[in-house]
């Protein structure tokens, strides 16, 4: 059964080409896009029991992916979200997994590894 997923990732090209990939390479059903962090708030509240999965970039149009790790501090047990940017410095893993990330991934060089996290959550 592919995972619920919520993508946020203002990128129209990254969109493009990670949707067909997520679902061929992870059984991953993307069934909602964010490209700003208020619109990602405002899908994870409205679809609170429903996403499996959120797929979030650190860096976005409008506000951060800080602030989508922040709203999804009380997801419930079954839920997971994974960082995906291509700044993965030290300090934003840190960030990222005290504000609760699963993982993090590399866009230009951790894909495979990516891939393969979210064909295993």
């Amino acid at each position: 059964m592919p995972l619920a997923t919520i993508l946020v990732e203002d990128s129209k090209i990254i969109r493009e080409n990670l949707i067909p990939a997520l679902a061929e390479l992870a059984d991953v059903d993307v069934v909602a896009i964010a490209e700003t962090a208020s619109e990602a708030v405002s899908i994870l509240e409205s679809r609170k029991d429903t996403w499996q999965l959120a797929v979030v970039d650190l860096f976005l149009r409008e506000g951060s992916g800080l602030t989508v790790l922040r709203a999804c501090q009380e997801r419930l047990l079954h839920q997971r979200v994974v960082v995906l940017t291509n700044y993965p410095t030290e300090e934003m893993r840190r960030r990222s997994l005290e504000l609760g990330a699963d993982a993090i991934f590399d866009k230009s060089r951790e894909l495979d590894l990516f891939f393969e996290w979210c064909h295993l959550s």
